[in-house]
């Protein structure tokens, strides 16, 4: 009987540590898997900050061959009444928002806005 109880009890700790053991095999290979995923979404990051500072820099060398000269600050708000644009705000609302005339908002849109426009406005001759 007490043979019988020491040779559990030795199997038991011989699986206690078999456990421990596959453990901490799978804890690695899931911290690999982490890691490997980190690698892959940073290089994915520099990537597109790449791309990013490579349009910048094109977008300067398109205004300066174009003769463009725009201050950050009025290219942000022409960018931002763009956005605006795009995303289907009225002209009026875009204007009550950024706190300036329709007029000025419709003379920054004219050269973005499509042949949509130009069949409003022969609704409205009508």
């Amino acid at each position: 009987m007490e043979w019988t109880l020491a040779g559990l009890f030795g199997v038991s700790a011989l699986l206690l540590i078999l456990s421990i053991s596959k453990t901490f095999q799978a804890s690695r290979a899931q911290h690999k898997r982490i890691d490997m995923s980190h690698i892959s979404i940073m290089q994915e990051i520099n990537n597109i900050q790449d791309s990013i500072r490579n349009i910048e820099l094109e977008m300067e060398i398109v205004m300066k061959e174009a003769g463009i000269q725009l201050s950050s600050k009025e290219l942000s708000f022409i960018r931002e009444v763009l956005d605006l644009y795009k995303r289907n705000y009225s002209i009026e609302s875009i204007a009550e928002k950024k706190q300036v005339t329709e007029i000025e908002i419709e003379r920054l849109l004219a050269p973005y806005q499509s042949l949509k426009a130009g069949r409003g406005n022969v609704a409205h001759e009508i």
